[in-house]
């Protein structure tokens, strides 16, 4: 009893000596609990920090020159395809950009600078981000373009214009007739029709075939671009086509499109869910912009600025960009029209560029229908013998006498889009004495020669002036097919079955040997690296003909006369656009008695 008795009392004395102990243990527990509970409630009432991720916009719209160009007097800066390219580019290197927008708004390119453009888009994607695209319309090149995104977004209300491949060309014979004009013209080669709208009421059977073979090249190259990109059967996509239009769910439920959405949901997208991310949409991403508000110093700049700079000294490779038609004037632009290719302007810049030992190496774009036989003869001589390397890369045309200055290169390079070959001549001229006499004007002819009048514009040809003109035109001819037989290191014979007038494409010309490969710019500029010895891409590239001015346009030799047809052409719709620049085609055969001409002006959509 008194054992169990002191039992009790002992453990009642540790109780009470360890009960300050838990105490303690307890209230310092409590105290941690309580802190942990307010540092929890001071965290959730702070943000949460999110990761910023950049994307860059750019607007893919318009027409994309091929060389660079000065802002307007009264417009911004018009934007060049390399430069538009240089801006994905960027954007492809730009570590501060996770990914990159593509607005399509509209674009009015041919197929080669549509090659090029997917080029730079398949840049994007080799640099690991992201590339989509958003439209609100959306036409044949404009889904091509998007297609090669790894996304496509459009509103609800948007539509697909999937219509197809069509050619269109314009004939003005009856018109001619109506008016009482004679149109005398003459050829070498029988699909040499450069002629026939002015000579004819629809196409020669010869016209025919050859814009068949070429329409089934692009309807070819546009269905397998769209099965290949969006994974769909061959017979889905030309039911697609066959159709033309699509709403935009219904192009969602086909799966022509990703998502179905508007601008203002971009970003919403692109975080896909993720609240950390606190994405930002860069809108025209590297764009430059000139100021043009109406103040003396923007007014001096515009008129004054003449490019970038004025000449590198450098080692260096030149693209030397030739656009346009070809012609011996000395005008190569106005301040409304297109460039031309000037054989004045042009000749002394490459014998300078050959003259020049910091040039290592030449590339020639060229984008032309050809014009004059002796401007593109003179600007082939001066590329025949300079001695440096020389690589041609041929943009959206490069024919007849685009392909004649093509052939002064050791290496010629083609679009799989491009219309290349024509080789043949045409010339003739448009007789007005029949009109005259119809508003009362007359004219009388005094002449020495039998052949005096072979390039009036009064009357047509006689028996013998018809005889002589055609026997110049079978001279040029032979000279053309004999220097593409060097060039092309063939048979004369087998090479004149391939000219006489007929056109291609770029993977038509490659297949019969009329170019050596298919590529970009890009590969003709990394080709010309090559035979230069510039294998580490050191080498600065110089871009020319350097931009002119509008002030060097102003005060220099600029056929003032024409800048107000160019203005008026320029605010009619493309379609009319088309179908009035006949009108400097037939200038052409005026003023040059043997033409190298593209043999049609025709609008493929």
């Amino acid at each position: 009893m008194i054992r169990l008795t002191l039992a009790l009392s002992l453990a009642l004395a540790l109780c009470m000596s360890a009960a300050p102990q838990l105490m303690a243990q307890e209230a310092t527990q409590k105290e941690e609990t309580q802190k942990e509970e307010t540092k929890a409630a001071t965290k959730s009432d702070k943000p949460e920090r999110k990761t910023r991720a950049d994307w860059a916009e750019i607007e893919i719209s318009g027409t994309y020159p091929e060389a660079t160009q000065l802002p307007g007097l009264f417009g911004d800066l018009v934007e060049s395809l390399p430069t538009c390219m240089d801006r994905i580019q960027q954007a492809a290197r730009d570590k501060s950009i996770k990914g990159v927008v593509l607005h399509i708004k509209g674009v009015e390119i041919g197929w080669a600078r549509l090659n090029e453009l997917q080029s730079a888009i398949a840049a994007v994607k080799s640099a690991g981000k992201p590339i989509w695209a958003r439209m609100e319309d959306g036409g044949n090149k404009d889904y091509l373009l998007a297609a090669a995104c790894d996304r496509i977004i459009m509103p609800e209300s948007g539509t697909l214009m999937l219509t197809g491949i069509r050619a269109e060309v314009t004939f003005y014979k009856n018109l001619f007739d109506m008016l009482d004009i004679q149109a005398d013209m003459l050829r070498v080669g029988a699909f040499k029709s450069a002629a026939e709208p002015y000579t004819r009421t629809e196409m020669s059977d010869e016209f025919r075939a050859e814009m068949e073979a070429i329409l089934d090249d692009y309807y070819a190259t546009m269905v397998s671009q769209i099965v290949d990109s969006r994974e769909l059967k061959d017979d889905v996509v030309r039911n697609v086509i066959d159709q033309g239009l699509i709403a935009a769910t219904r192009a969602k439920e086909l799966g022509l499109i990703d998502t179905v959405a508007y601008q203002d949901e971009l970003v919403s997208l692109i975080a896909d869910g993720d609240a950390t991310l606190d994405v930002r949409i860069r809108e025209d991403y590297r764009k430059k912009k000139h100021n043009t508000e109406l103040d003396i110093f923007a007014l001096m700049e515009i008129l004054g600025s003449n490019g970038e700079h004025a000449g590198s000294t450098r080692p260096r490779i030149a693209v030397l960009r030739l656009e346009g038609a070809i012609d011996s004037g000395n005008d190569p632009t106005s301040l409304f029209s297109e460039s031309t290719i000037s054989s004045d302007k042009i000749v002394p810049v490459i014998h300078k560029l050959a003259a020049d030992a910091n040039v290592k190496a030449i590339v020639l774009r060229v984008d032309s229908p050809g014009g004059s036989a002796l401007a593109s003869d003179l600007i082939w001589r001066a590329l025949e013998t300079c001695k440096k390397p020389i690589v041609a890369s041929m943009s959206d045309t490069a024919a007849s006498g685009g392909y004649y200055i093509s052939m002064g290169a050791d290496v010629i390079y083609a679009e799989p889009g491009t219309l290349t070959g024509s080789i043949g001549v045409v010339g003739g001229k448009i007789a007005i004495e029949g009109l005259m006499k119809k508003v009362g004007v007359t004219t009388s002819v005094i002449s020495r020669g039998a052949n005096s009048g072979v390039m009036s514009m009064t009357t047509g040809f006689s028996d013998s002036e018809r005889e002589a003109m055609q026997e110049m035109l079978n001279h040029t001819y032979e000279q053309f097919t004999q220097k593409a037989a060097t060039g092309r290191k063939m048979e004369h014979k087998a090479l004149e079955a391939l000219a006489r007038g007929r056109v291609y494409t770029g993977r038509q010309a490659k297949e019969i040997g009329l170019v050596d490969e298919l590529g970009t710019l890009a590969d003709a500029i990394k080709h010309a690296r090559q035979l230069a010895g510039d294998p580490e891409e050191k080498l600065e590239l110089e871009e020319l003909p350097h931009p002119v001015s509008p002030l060097e346009m102003l005060m220099g030799d600029a056929e003032r006369a024409k800048q107000p047809f160019d203005a008026f052409v320029r605010s009619l719709p493309v379609s009319a656009q088309q179908t009035l620049q006949h009108w400097p085609v037939l200038d052409l055969f005026q003023r040059e008695p043997v033409l190298m001409l593209m043999p049609f002006q025709v609008r493929i959509q």
